[in-house]
């Protein structure tokens, strides 16, 4: 048994024991608030759900912060940190090393989700089980991304807190078999260089916020249809998935902003994949409150333009199949 010197694994082993509590605590928050949907009379059930959801939101906001403190500390044991960050990036970069990675940005959007979630119990009175109960199986997913654990021959997810020497590009090197093997790593890997630039300090953060804020929406249509109120959560989506789209083109924006100073694609987001990724879900976003206006405005007005929007359809296919 090899006695590394200069490690700090209890840092890691809080990280490990947060991403499992965080997974567990959405999954439990979940299924109480779907009970609780089911039968609201039931208030121990919605008190229950809440406690889960707090506990899984007071481990993500720590999974966070401890990932922080390691790349602020520039604790290069953890391959995470040794991967996406270095000693002689400038401070305003370290930010962005957080989510630059997989896991980070799987972090971030963790993150959004818990705060939306705790505003939403707050402003939601009956609507509070029907909506949280879907956030919070969408968070147990989320969460599940940062598990890194094995079940049976599948790893599910990968865990920011793995170390260097466990990891698989480094576990058979013989540098990683010498109890100081910290003293040989000078630094780390680093920030991808075209991602150094001021907007990738405040660009994903925004853009997670946007595409966290898309889950409100979706989670009020699902919670109606299982509660059977298949229009009456219309209207009090309606001011949550404008928020959604006005701060999903606002990150939307900034990428492109981004692109076009960083990247020689020639136009703001024309070729780049995680660019046109992030606008068809806007424009998803923007046509399903297109259709919830028209709705909310009168029936007949939404019949009268679906009838058109589904004569266009037709007509489009119709000419390009004889084209």
């Amino acid at each position: 048994m090899i006695e590394y010197v200069g490690e700090q694994l209890i840092f890691g082993k809080i990280g490990n024991a947060l991403v499992s509590i965080s997974f567990v605590g959405a999954l439990f928050a979940s299924v109480l608030y779907f009970l609780h949907s089911r039968n609201q009379e039931k208030n121990e059930l919605k008190k229950l759900a809440r406690g889960f959801f707090t506990a899984h939101s007071i481990s993500v906001f720590g999974i966070f912060f401890m990932l922080m403190y390691l790349i602020f500390n520039h604790r290069f044991e953890y391959y995470y940190v040794w991967q996406h960050s270095n000693t002689i990036m400038p401070m305003r970069y370290i930010f962005a090393c957080i989510w630059e990675g997989q896991e980070g940005s799987f972090l971030l959007w963790t993150l959004w989700h818990s705060a939306i979630g705790f505003f939403l119990i707050r402003n939601l009175g009956r609507w509070e089980s029907p909506v949280m109960w879907v956030i919070c199986i969408v968070q147990a997913f989320l969460a599940s991304m940062i598990l890194g654990r094995y079940f049976f021959d599948y790893k599910i997810g990968s865990n920011p807190f793995t170390l260097l020497r466990e990891h698989p590009d480094f576990a058979n090197l013989p540098f990683v078999q010498m109890p100081d093997y910290l003293a040989k790593l000078n630094d780390g890997r680093g920030l991808n260089p075209l991602l150094q630039n001021y907007w990738m300090v405040i660009h994903p953060p925004t853009l997670f916020l946007g595409f966290a804020a898309t889950v409100v929406p979706f989670a009020f249509a699902i919670g109606g249809l299982t509660i059977k109120k298949t229009t009456e959560w219309i209207k009090p989506a309606m001011p949550y998935t404008l928020f959604a789209v006005m701060i999903l083109g606002l990150g939307i924006l900034m990428g492109a902003a981004w692109a076009y100073e960083a990247l020689s694609f020639g136009g703001f987001w024309a070729w780049d994949p995680v660019e046109n990724a992030s606008l068809v879900p806007w424009l998803t976003l923007v046509g399903g409150l297109h259709n919830a206006h028209l709705f909310k405005a009168g029936t007949s007005n939404y019949q009268r333009v679906c009838f058109n929007s589904h004569f266009f359809s037709a007509h489009f296919i119709q000419h390009f199949l004889n084209a």
